[in-house]
């Protein structure tokens, strides 16, 4: 199953390059890794070409992604799947998608929690949103995989730490117009899409909407309960275009 999500991501280029954020590049280039040596990037040969790929794709999808229905008839195994389902991209476009939103929201996320407690967010929310993706559709037998439920846990976190942060989104609907809003408005609307979306969602392949709003939830409560009132900033800049992501 594929995940598909669209939202805004901001944030200046002095904050791009004068950052220290190693985790977040290091998930990047992990996740980069996992895509370019299994059989979705096309680019190995020992996976062959058409039909024969097709099937390797499958069979590599269900092997490390998330499949509900295993959950009950064998939940040892399926039980470390959300986990390794992360690192784990349908297409490129699913893969550059992810990876632009970790890289814009991650970096200024992960400096302000610190490196520790960000990876053990980043894993944690990421485990639980696609988790609880899987226990609401315990009778699927799609597979699930990506990194959506972790980054939208980022998006979460982001809002509560940065609410005041300008944000540049390209609106479809007025001509990709770029406009410039502050993150308690562009974060709380998407999240109000993927609510929406979720309610529409029908059995299938599709988009794991539940996932990015069990992450959301899960980013916010994890940076208001660990961060406090006293280390939110409510001032840093931002602006980035907006992005489409297929976990």
């Amino acid at each position: 199953m594929t995940s598909n999500w669209s939202g805004a991501a901001g944030r200046t280029a002095g904050a791009v390059t004068g950052s220290s954020a190693p985790v977040t590049y290091g998930l990047i280039a992990l996740c980069c890794l996992v895509f370019l040596t299994g059989p979705a990037a096309g680019l190995n040969p020992a996976y062959g070409s058409g039909d024969e790929l097709l099937a390797a794709q499958r069979a590599y999808f269900r092997r490390w992604g998330v499949i509900p229905a295993d959950l009950s008839e064998d939940p040892l195994r399926a039980a470390l799947t959300p986990a390794t389902a992360l690192f784990v991209h349908g297409s490129w476009v699913h893969l550059l998608g992810n990876l632009l939103f970790l890289y814009v929201f991650g970096a200024m996320t992960e400096e302000r929690m610190g490196r520790v407690r960000f990876t053990l967010f980043y894993l944690g929310c990421g485990y639980l949103a696609l988790l609880g993706y899987a226990i609401d559709n315990a009778d699927s037998r799609q597979s699930l995989v990506g990194a959506s439920g972790a980054i939208s846990a980022v998006l979460g976190a982001f809002l509560y730490l940065f609410p005041r942060a300008r944000v540049t989104s390209l609106l479809p609907f007025l001509f990709f117009l770029p406009l410039r809003f502050p993150a308690w408005i562009v974060l709380p609307f998407w999240a109000a899409l993927q609510w929406l979306a979720a309610g529409r969602a029908g059995a299938g392949p599709g988009v794991a909407y539940l996932a990015h709003l069990v992450g959301f939830g899960l980013g916010f409560v994890f940076a208001w309960v660990c961060s406090g009132r006293t280390t939110r900033v409510n001032s840093a800049p931002a602006t980035a275009p907006e992005g489409e992501n297929q976990p």
